[in-house]
């Protein structure tokens, strides 16, 4: 299985509204993959277990509606049309920012602790 920093979950979540207003969808990447690839999507309550997992799973998570209606169409296992990728692209280099700032707070905490 790949890791946790190649995989990411595009999800909507409009505040207020029913359960079944929600949806999420899981994408995959390795540098062996032509393009990100759906490995999960749900609405309503399959959308919230996917978050779940997510969260258990420390996935960064994106909220993006417009970006999560482009992606539920697609089918689980198929990648990402082409007119998608800058999109997805741009998300992703700012997931793996943010992945490794929290790794250097991470490595800052633990050298705290250990001294």
């Amino acid at each position: 299985m790949a890791d946790n920093r190649n995989k990411m979950i595009y999800g909507k979540d409009i505040v207020g509204k029913r359960r079944q207003d929600k949806s999420a969808v899981a994408l995959e990447y390795t540098l062996h993959d032509k393009a990100p690839k759906v490995i999960a999507s749900g609405k309503g309550y399959l959308a919230e277990k996917i978050i779940d997992k997510a969260e258990e799973e420390d996935i960064p998570i994106h909220q993006d509606a417009k970006l999560a209606k482009s992606l539920e169409d697609i089918e689980i296992g198929e990648y990402i049309p082409p007119e998608l990728y800058h999109v997805v692209a741009e998300v992703l280099v700012f997931v793996d920012a943010m992945d490794k700032i929290k790794g250097k707070v991470m490595d800052k905490k633990d050298n705290e602790r250990n001294k």
